[in-house]
């Protein structure tokens, strides 16, 4: 029988990422998906090892903090009748396992009564732990505004990155970033409330252009209990006694007549948006970004 793959303890022992990934890793654009997808495809069957639920802890680069409660009770029923379909990727640690990949799945599976998950174990650097950590909430979850922002910033820092090289790096465009990271300068008080949904991305947005904190503090207290409108928003802010505007600015945005809808279309698609002339122009910083955008509006394109 063959042994080199087998550690002491009968558990196989953990491969290096291998060249492929490495090369993933290395690309300007990374793909979690495709990070994940080649990790079990050509991961050997005989290497999906068994973890007992109790082993594993959480990624600590995990930028969620808060998951749907409705969505893993979802997922849940769905593995008491299927079962768990694809195995979680994990590293060992000193204590046990940390999650790589998978983390819902493992929730998931606790709520289902299990008591171990079928698991691929890899050897990934701090580094690399980071970004598949992340990237998989980026690209497959819902996160909020905040831990959204706070992902790229964690990535940003780790990975000596700047806006634009990160755009590129995830795809987005460069204005999205920005105006993400914008969030985090926002008291604490007001990144709950958009965590909790009481204020929107679209309000956050316009608050971070506030220089001040009280005016911050202020506009955002109106946001919850009267439930004021972005635009409404937005007026409130170009009134002298909360920022001084330049007159030529505020003349061309009040002839823009779409203005709200062209920041609106932006934000909803993480990029610049012109509308003029009754025509729409949607900007793209890659052929990434591009697929991107046509996934997000259901558009399917033969090649």
């Amino acid at each position: 029988m063959e042994t080199n793959n087998i550690s002491d303890s009968g558990i196989p022992k953990r491969r290096a990422l291998g060249k492929g990934l490495e090369e993933l890793f290395n690309n300007e654009v990374i793909d979690y998906s495709a990070v994940e997808d080649k990790i079990v495809a050509e991961t050997p069957k005989d290497e999906i090892v068994m973890l007992n639920l109790e082993e594993l802890r959480s990624n600590p680069y995990q930028p969620r903090k808060v998951f749907d409660e409705e969505a893993l009770q979802e997922l849940a029923n769905s593995i008491k009748e299927h079962g768990v379909i694809q195995p979680i990727i994990a590293k060992k640690s000193i204590k046990g396992y940390e999650i790589i990949a998978g983390e819902r799945r493992v929730k998931a599976s606790r709520l289902a009564g299990l008591t171990e998950i079928p698991a691929i174990v890899k050897d990934f650097n701090d580094t690399q732990m980071m970004e598949i950590a992340l990237l998989e909430n980026l690209q497959r979850e819902n996160l909020s505004a905040i831990e959204e922002a706070t992902a790229y910033k964690k990535l940003q820092e780790t990975l000596v990155l700047t806006q634009e090289e990160l755009a590129k790096r995830l795809g987005k465009s460069r204005s999205h970033i920005t105006n993400m990271l914008g969030l985090l300068n926002l008291p604490e008080d007001i990144q709950k409330s958009i965590n909790n949904k009481e204020i929107s991305m679209g309000h956050a947005r316009v608050l971070s252009k506030l220089q001040s904190r009280e005016q911050q503090e202020s506009l955002a207290k109106k946001i919850i209990s009267e439930g004021i409108s972005v635009r409404k928003l937005e007026e409130l802010t170009m009134e002298p006694s909360i920022v001084k505007t330049n007159p030529q600015k505020k003349k061309q945005e009040k002839n823009n007549e779409y203005l709200y809808l062209q920041r609106e279309l932006s934000e909803k698609l993480g990029t610049k948006v012109i509308i003029k002339n009754n025509k729409i122009e949607i900007s793209f910083v890659n052929n990434n970004d591009l697929n991107r955008l046509l996934e997000y509006m259901n558009i399917e394109v033969d090649k």
